[in-house]
């Protein structure tokens, strides 16, 4: 249940690798199904397209809007619909709002007429599954029968498609009765079609839920402590990159999640620490949930740093100013841009009035606008001529036509190959670059005439 980026990926995979078991992927958006059966599919996603093909060439992979019926043929229900941050009420701006699982699992109960293994596949606050449970058990029909799992997704956007066919681990969490245990080796053996044995983990109900929340605040601690020490390298002349190589070959650390950036994006990372935030607050874990919040808050200073350094740079004024704002996903090799760095450091330059010319390789421009209103609340109904001051480039040489200033702000490795001197003889001068992402060759340039900002590295503006 829900085609979207979990559940369709997830579901492509399983399809592959176990031609036997027919898979059928529901959702409501007529638009979303039809996108899965077309050549046009609705999320990029290196390496997806071509599994997919598999599975409906084979005819085990089915992507249809009969939620009812499918639901009543199936033997195990994966739940793969949004949870987001609750946006009024209890909790509201981070706790998650698990209505659509509810409303899954009421489904669920209203169509079967046999028992069934409901798997929570989104990712939810711990003990969601008791919810889950008691929606089932009232709703079901006389003699049915549920057994809830936890199987959390553990995908990374632009990997996500070798994630699924090489996890680094998979984890089922169940009810430790008798029927829960049996249920769990039941989805196990599903995975263990192509997944080692001791790459899948068995846990209770809530250490699985837990599990994945603290995997992501984790990592996303890691981005922020390297961000908050980017700022310190900048205000004494150190280099974040020799700090991270030296940090990174400790093999307590490792090197991983450790390079310095404008901040990090994406569906799962800031709402899964708010969650946890959420969490330990309501357990009255005040001093947890202070230090979880933290990561958070490093994130948006990150950010606003960037939009500063940006206005500082260039005479502490970009009124009027064209600015090339290279990349809008909020990472490279995917076209999500939910929570993405690009939004606020364009909110940043459009209140000071400059121009923003943006060029991404895999959004469009409905997505973009879409983004600036979901996050940001920013549209023309809420800031009359705001699209005047965002022009969507299909070109990145025609965004930085006559701009003052490049900001890279998403790592696609479309802009380490770039002709700078061809971007640097189109532009105003002096031309500034403002590397988010530190993947540009900064010394060449600065050779070329470039005054260049590098998170986290010695400033040399020339």
């Amino acid at each position: 249940m829900g085609a979207g980026y979990v559940g369709g990926p997830t579901m492509a995979v399983i399809a592959k690798m176990c031609p036997k078991i027919l898979v059928t992927v529901v959702d409501l958006s007529q638009k979303q199904i039809d996108a899965w059966n077309s050549d046009s599919l609705p999320i990029y996603e290196p390496g997806l397209e071509e599994v997919v093909k598999v599975g409906r060439g084979r005819g085990n992979l089915v992507f249809s809007t009969e939620i009812e019926k499918s639901i009543a043929e199936a033997d195990v229900v994966f739940i793969s619909v949004n949870t987001p941050t609750k946006t009024a009420g209890i909790g509201a701006g981070r706790a998650a709002n698990v209505k659509n699982c509810e409303l899954c699992a009421r489904t669920i109960a209203k169509v079967s007429t046999s028992d069934k293994i409901v798997v929570e596949k989104s990712t939810v606050p711990v003990r969601t599954s008791d919810a889950v449970r008691s929606v089932l058990e009232h709703g079901a029909n006389p003699g049915v029968k549920f057994q809830v799992l936890s199987n959390p997704e553990f995908l990374a956007e632009g990997t996500a498609v070798d994630d699924l066919e090489r996890p680094s681990r998979v984890l089922l969490g169940s009810l430790q009765s008798d029927a829960g245990l049996k249920a769990c080796q039941v989805v196990a053996n599903v995975y263990a079609n192509w997944v080692p044995r001791e790459k899948i983990l068995t846990t209770n109900l809530w250490s699985s839920e837990l599990g994945k929340l603290v995997a992501n605040a984790m990592l996303a601690q890691r981005v922020s402590s390297v961000n908050s020490i980017s700022a310190l390298c900048e205000a004494t002349g150190a280099n974040i990159a020799e700090i991270s190589r030296s940090c990174g070959t400790d093999p307590r650390i490792g090197p991983k999640f450790l390079q310095a950036s404008v901040g990090f994006g994406g569906s799962c990372f800031q709402k899964d620490i708010l969650n946890l935030v959420y969490l330990c607050e309501s357990y009255g874990l005040n001093e947890c949930a202070e230090y979880w919040n933290w990561v958070v808050k490093m994130n948006d200073y990150q950010k606003s740093r960037f939009s500063l350094k940006i206005v500082r740079s260039m005479f502490n004024t970009v009124t009027g100013k064209k600015i090339a704002l290279f990349g809008f996903a909020f990472k490279k090799d995917t076209g999500d841009t939910r929570e993405t760095a690009a939004a606020f450091v364009a909110r940043d330059l459009i209140e000071e009035q400059a121009k923003v010319h943006v060029y991404d390789p895999q959004v469009s421009r409905e997505v973009m606008m879409m983004e600036f209103n979901y996050t940001l609340g920013l549209s023309e109904a809420t800031k009359p001529g705001f699209g005047d001051y965002v022009i969507t480039e299909t070109d990145p040489y025609e965004a930085a036509d006559g701009a003052h200033a490049i900001a890279v702000v998403t790592e696609w490795d479309e802009f380490k190959t770039l002709d700078y001197q061809k971007l640097y003889d189109s532009m105003s001068k002096p031309a500034f670059i403002f590397d988010g992402r530190n993947i540009i060759d900064a010394p060449k340039c600065r050779e070329i005439g470039f005054q260049v900002y590098s998170i986290g590295k010695p400033v040399t503006m020339t």
